[in-house]
């Protein structure tokens, strides 16, 4: 909620989580090279690779599956313990 009243959809695209992220001393260096070459802000460079991650990962059949059988049990317990 904002302080006119609730949030817009756009305020809450808008949203982002601060996270950290311990890298070893020679990969953090690489990604500020990699960044710099760029010409872009390591942030902007690390949210890109989690983006690409991530879509690699949804076209991945396997990945796909494991996933269809976690939601599959998840949904299992919940209806379980609504009961």
């Amino acid at each position: 909620m904002n302080a006119t009243g609730p949030r817009t959809a756009a305020e809450v695209s808008e949203a982002v989580k601060a996270m950290t992220l311990r890298l070893p001393a020679e990969q953090a260096a690489e990604l500020e090279m990699v960044a710099q070459v760029d010409g872009i802000p390591v942030t902007e460079a690390v949210r890109g690779a989690i983006a690409a991650h991530i879509e690699a990962r949804r076209r991945d059949a396997d990945f796909r599956d494991r996933l269809k059988r976690m939601l599959d049990e998840n949904r299992r317990l919940l209806e379980q313990l609504s009961r």
